[in-house]
């Protein structure tokens, strides 16, 4: 008998073939970047998602330019507390609409909602909270359990990074706001 050595002989890979086997990224070719990429996205939302956000985003538009206006706009020369407010009011209506109109043709941009498509409402509501709780409690306690919530829970960080970061950004915060602008931010020290 005859022995002979058995030999795996692999391929070269083609130019074009799966980009998902290449590990080196600094190799890879800016079209087998977009394949990976096209390949890791999260579902298309389609045209009626992308009309449903949109005309969400007009409500609240509608909603900011009505209660700015209750604020007083002043004039240009002497603009009021309800001016600003306005006009970026506007311009997200403004933006809204032109996201009725043209994006719904592309209908492919959005992405379907999944369980992090409530991380943006979970982060107004969090702001809500803390602008409530200030006057209370000051600005220390609130803007510490805002950066905690939004490093570990929305972030995904540590326990430990979290609050090392929280407890940083709020001393930041009080050195600037507080000790250097001498701001009348309701405060605990």
């Amino acid at each position: 008998m005859q022995k002979h050595k058995e030999t795996q002989d692999t391929p070269e890979p083609e130019p074009g073939a799966e980009a998902a086997d290449i590990t080196d990224v600094d190799a890879m070719t800016p079209e087998q970047l977009a394949e990976i990429w096209e390949a890791e996205a999260p579902e298309k939302a389609g045209p009626v998602a992308n009309m449903a956000s949109s005309l969400v985003v007009l409500a609240l538009s509608i909603g900011g330019v009505i209660m700015s206006i209750n604020l007083d706009l002043g004039t240009p020369q002497t603009p009021k507390a309800g001016m600003w407010p306005f006009i970026v009011s506007v311009i997200i209506g403004v933006m809204a609409i032109v996201q009725l109109t043209v994006g719904r043709k592309g209908g492919e941009d959005g992405e379907k909602f999944s369980k992090f498509s409530w991380f943006p409402l979970i982060g107004f509501g969090t702001l809500i909270l803390l602008t409530l709780l200030m006057p209370l409690v000051g600005f220390e306690v609130p803007a510490f359990l805002l950066c905690f919530v939004w490093m570990r829970w929305l972030g995904g960080e540590r326990w430990r990074s979290a609050t090392i970061y929280s407890l940083l950004v709020v001393v930041l915060f009080y050195l600037i706001f507080i000790v250097a602008l001498g701001t009348s931010i309701p405060h605990l020290i």
